[in-house]
């Protein structure tokens, strides 16, 4: 899901990040105008609070019982005439596509947007076998043809803007006329252009999956444009890959998720496009249909009784549009196929603690991706609890002997401090003398020393000249 040595460090590449103002436009424009949207297609529902707990519940039972859910989803898409493939992991997973593809004697496919084939590398593994996977959403083909990663789970090339995605179609695409404009419906008419021939020509199609529905083995892709729908209807051949968490029990709980994913990432009413396929047909679709079940450290996370709610996560970037650091930061920052708050928790349970690095604490715990999630994943919870994991993790791996962790010793100072009221009274006291040479207009604007770093952003709000408590006893 990363690579150590590409991507930097969350907080040095979030630095650099900052730094590029057109980012931070792009990026504020984009989120305030989703949340805005939100706000109001949710304010409709006068139910919206007991679908997201039905969400919630729903996901809480598929996990608790996800083994029997998959096996039945196996019996049923075998039933309809498709085909199940097990993958443990990336490699595994690479390979089973790589040789259905290969079996039909196919070196270019179309391929619909799915995060789960980013998680696995899907494209470059293709790549190396002599195959060309082809994006046909409108911003991953952006995002392809810049030979970039994407930033946002649901728009992953929102960190460019109109004039940039010209320059790019100009220099990367034969259908791009010369004087092409950056109105969006001449840039959308290029790609299609492009696209058409792919769609009518490929044999092999690929997509992701949303949703499963265990009791009849319907697979489902929701989706904006419709490209979607192409990749899976035209090409002879079918391979979807899905996350094992991806599935649902019945037709009746489909319906809660497809309420509340387009409010909550596109701000729509209902998915423009909703596909849903069972098995193959002849004479309808493609003749060959082929699931693949992908692990890839889900069952490791399942283990986690604090941090398998990430796995209920349907994908609606919800929790990124509303992120006061991801709205700062973009997605590259983090450096993983998932960016944002529902990154910093799902990519160090999926890939690791060591490759996952500082993003635990990408996170400000202001609460406000828990209180938009769909499904009530409670990230503020899960952040603390891998911050802590993380800090067992470098115990045990002697990463924090032999060495004085300033950080640590402070908040074990203030943790004494604050369990004794007499300590804590004095320390008000010590701190209201302490500080007159740092206030300035009523604040303090910098701090000495090594917490300066932290005042360079932001004030700090002097010691009041009393304290409540002695206030109180003046009264009593």
């Amino acid at each position: 899901m990363t690579d150590a040595a590409k991507h930097p460090s969350f907080p040095e590449a979030a630095r650099t990040a900052l730094a590029d103002t057109q980012l931070r436009h792009n990026l504020g424009h984009a989120t305030r105008t989703i949340r805005a949207k939100r706000a109001v297609v949710v304010s409709e529902l006068d139910d919206w609070e007991q679908l997201r707990e039905a969400g919630r519940a729903l996901k809480e039972r598929i996990v608790r019982h996800l083994d029997d859910y998959l096996i039945g989803l196996e019996e049923a898409v075998t039933r309809a005439g498709g085909t199940i493939h097990w993958a443990r992991d990336a490699d595994e997973c690479n390979r089973i596509v790589g040789d259905i593809i290969a079996a039909h004697g196919a070196d270019e496919v179309v391929k619909a947007k799915s995060l789960t084939t980013e998680e696995i590398k899907l494209n470059e593994a293709l790549l190396e076998r002599g195959i060309k996977a082809w994006e046909t959403d409108l911003a991953q083909l952006i995002i392809q043809l810049s030979d970039d990663m994407p930033s946002h789970i649901l728009v992953p090339a929102i960190h460019k803007n109109r004039e940039q995605i010209r320059e790019l179609f100009v220099r990367t695409l034969e259908e791009a006329a010369d004087d092409l404009s950056d109105d969006p419906r001449e840039l959308a008419e290029t790609a299609r252009r492009h696209l058409r021939r792919l769609f009518l020509e490929s044999k092999v199609g690929i997509s992701g999956v949303n949703f499963a529905v265990a009791e009849t083995g319907t697979v489902s892709v929701v989706e904006s444009e419709g490209n979607g729908r192409m990749c899976t209807t035209l090409p002879e051949v079918l391979i979807s890959v899905m996350g094992i968490e991806k599935i649902v029990p019945s037709w009746q709980d489909l319906e809660v998720y497809l309420q509340l994913l387009p409010r909550s990432s596109t701000a729509e009413r209902m998915n423009p496009y909703t596909s849903l396929w069972t098995g193959v047909r002849e004479g309808d679709g493609p003749q060959e249909f082929h699931l693949v079940l992908l692990d890839n450290g889900r069952t490791d996370v399942l283990a986690d009784t604090v941090g398998r709610q990430a796995l209920n996560c349907i994908r609606c970037s919800a929790c990124l549009n509303v992120c006061p650091v991801y709205e700062r930061t973009g997605g590259h920052a983090y450096g993983s196929t998932y960016p944002g708050p529902i990154g910093a928790i799902l990519t160090p349970m999926l890939s690791g603690l060591d490759e996952a690095g500082s993003l635990p604490y990408a996170s400000s715990l202001c609460g406000a991706c828990y209180e938009v999630c769909p499904v009530k994943i409670n990230i503020p919870e899960v952040l603390v609890h891998l911050r802590r994991k993380v800090v067992e993790h470098e115990r045990q791996a002697g990463g924090l002997a032999g060495r004085v962790a300033p950080e640590r010793l402070a908040m074990q100072t203030m943790a004494r401090v604050f369990a004794d009221r007499r300590l804590y009274e004095a320390a008000q006291r010590t701190g209201r003398l302490a500080q007159w040479p740092l206030v300035r207009r009523g604040k303090i604007e910098r701090l000495p020393g090594p917490l300066a770093g932290w005042s360079s952003a932001r004030d700090l709000p002097p010691v009041p000249r009393q304290s409540f408590r002695d206030w109180w006893r003046q009264r009593s």
